[in-house]
């Protein structure tokens, strides 16, 4: 048995692959990082280094161009600035709707390629990194349990039984993440989280502020920050 690891290079992401290489060890499993036109490169580059560590295969796709019209703020053609608070800040004054680093139904886009990729390479799951923190208040409707619900249900019909999604966050918190990964020793001194491609992580963005609260609610400091060293 065979799966493939959607790998953004963030917490989430790889701890999933950690998880997977427990599960079906790493010569069985393979990775896939997306590139969708995001400000930065700095998350696919630590994505190429935790593969790197894991001796896993890494493969890497360009959809930038499916995302040319949309104004999300985590986009390079954008002239919005990303958010400099939290998401629950945020959802305050968005109406209901996601968040403005929401890049319209990326997760459904990505599982459906990584699907594809998957089903050719002989794999029969897809893991990604969903967690209830990310969907809680709508912020990202595509990390919910229901999304998740519904994507696996496309996917295995629409490859004949033979492939399955799995999202071992999806009603997790990401401290909860955290704590699973150090446990399996998940090489968090790679990865990236910041929605800003700075020498350092902003500290203050959304994703920043729930990193850093994640692994202060596991009593550790984060091995990515130098101050952490």
């Amino acid at each position: 048995m065979k799966a493939l690891v959607l790998l953004s290079g963030g917490v989430d992401s790889a701890t999933c692959l950690g998880m997977a290489i427990e599960e079906y060890g790493n010569k069985n499993v393979c990775t896939l990082s997306i590139s969708y036109g995001q400000k930065h490169e700095k998350e696919l580059e630590a994505a190429k280094k935790i593969a790197d560590y894991y001796d896993v295969e890494y493969m890497s796709l360009d959809l930038s161009r499916i995302f040319a019209y949309s104004d999300c703020s985590l986009l390079t053609r954008s002239h919005r600035k990303i958010p400099r608070e939290s998401y629950a800040k945020q959802l305050e004054s968005s109406e209901g709707k996601p968040v403005s680093t929401y890049v319209p139904f990326r997760n459904g886009l990505f599982l459906s390629s990584a699907a594809s990729i998957a089903l050719s390479k002989g794999c029969s799951v897809i893991y990604y990194g969903a967690h209830s923190d990310d969907a809680a208040g709508n912020a990202y409707p595509d990390c919910s349990n229901s999304f998740r619900e519904a994507m696996n249900q496309a996917i295995n019909i629409g490859t004949g039984n033979q492939l399955s999604l799995k999202a071992p966050f999806v009603l997790w918190t990401k401290a909860e993440v955290v704590e699973r990964g150090l446990k399996l020793k998940v090489p968090y001194e790679l990865t990236w989280s910041c929605y800003e491609g700075g020498e350092e992580p902003c500290g203050k963005c959304g994703t920043c502020i729930d990193r850093a609260d994640a692994f202060a609610k596991n009593g550790v400091a984060d091995p990515a920050l130098k101050k952490g060293e």
